[in-house]
């Protein structure tokens, strides 16, 4: 018959033994050192110099001094001397410093938390993942970096997201209080589009990129072409308001085709341009000029212009261009008058045009 016990190695009473209370004592001294198992470090090779009763720690590889041979047992220190607790499989310690749970597994300690999850069907951080969010998290900040070299790493961080076919949809939704404000990817298509919406159902694409040619198209830029459907009589020395009446594109419907202006439906800078084609009135000695003019008083810089030779009828012309920060609402006009002679901006060749480029 043995004299200790299988597992824990607690040492039995034999009988007619003598100073019995000794023999239970260390029985009881063993229970107390490795029943809830929780151990201070486990990274230490030597003793430390000034060990409290009852601490104790999983001896590190390599251990020397009162440790020597005691590689991964645990050392109790008890009675002002430290006992050895050689570990059984299975056996389980809590490492304070590390908050860690280990567990013995015959040749070594391993952590209960696992280095891999393979085939998972759910999972959930901080929520409850379903069938619909097979992984669902609930943080507040998330980090993917890099593996480096010296890690055995490259030092490059790709994040792959794949679909089966061109027709299926690949993107990210970013919504607010679960409702889609912005859609971002490939959605029936291989062209990547920038999309947003106010209330989750009509969708207006901000931006799309062609796959095939790179080329990018903004559907919602504010852009417009106008030109006047009638013959435009202007004095001389008299700024006047050009009848932009019609328009051959204007998107967003930023120009106001009824009072002959741009307003600017966002803030940015635009960039704009006109034709002003001369028609006789009585002298071809007229001296034609143009402005862009910023809600109705401000000559935008850099945008006047004047023809100083002789006109020809419906021939002569003068292109003006400018760019111009606004804010929104702000209104641009075509304006233009006669130095020598008065005269006419001709019907549908005299136009005005722009567009927001930042």
């Amino acid at each position: 018959m043995s004299d200790a016990t299988t597992h824990l190695l607690l040492p039995y009473i034999l009988a007619a033994q003598a100073q019995k209370h000794v023999t239970h004592n260390e029985a009881l001294r063993l229970l107390d050192g490795l029943v809830q198992l929780s151990v201070l470090d486990r990274d230490l090779t030597a003793p430390p110099v000034s060990p409290t009763d009852r601490d104790r720690y999983i001896v590190a590889s390599g251990a020397t001094g009162a440790w020597a041979g005691w590689d991964l047992n645990v050392a109790l220190w008890t009675d002002g001397t430290w006992l050895r607790l050689p570990p059984r499989t299975g056996w389980r310690a809590w490492v304070e410093d590390e908050g860690r749970l280990l567990v013995y597994g015959g040749s070594g300690w391993v952590s209960t938390t696992p280095a891999a999850l393979q085939s998972l069907a759910l999972l959930g951080l901080g929520t409850t993942a379903d069938a619909a969010n097979p992984f669902s998290a609930k943080l507040n900040a998330a980090l993917w970096t890099a593996k480096t070299v010296a890690e055995g790493g490259t030092g490059d961080l790709f994040y792959t997201m794949n679909k089966e076919a061109a027709g299926r949809d690949l993107g990210l939704t970013l919504q607010t209080g679960f409702v889609t404000k912005a859609l971002m990817g490939l959605f029936g298509s291989e062209r990547f589009r920038l999309a947003v919406s106010a209330d989750g159902s009509s969708f207006f694409d901000g931006l799309i990129v062609d796959n095939a040619t790179g080329i990018v198209d903004q559907p919602r830029l504010p852009r417009f072409k106008g030109f006047t459907n009638y013959d435009n009589y202007v004095a001389v020395d008299s700024w006047t308001k050009i009848g932009i009446n019609n328009t051959d594109y204007n998107d967003q419907g930023a120009f106001d085709a009824g009072n002959n202006r741009f307003v600017a439906p966002v803030a940015g800078t635009y960039l704009f341009g006109a034709t002003l084609l001369y028609k006789i009135n009585s002298s071809t000695n007229a001296r034609m000029r143009g402005r862009l003019v910023l809600n109705g008083t401000t000559e935008i810089r850099g945008s006047r212009g004047e023809i100083s030779g002789a006109h020809a009828s419906e021939a002569t012309a003068l292109w003006l261009q400018s760019m111009a920060p606004l804010a929104q609402g702000d209104t641009v006009e075509l304006q233009g008058t006669f130095r020598a002679a008065d005269g006419y901006f001709a019907a549908d060749h005299t136009s005005f045009w722009g567009c927001k480029v930042g």
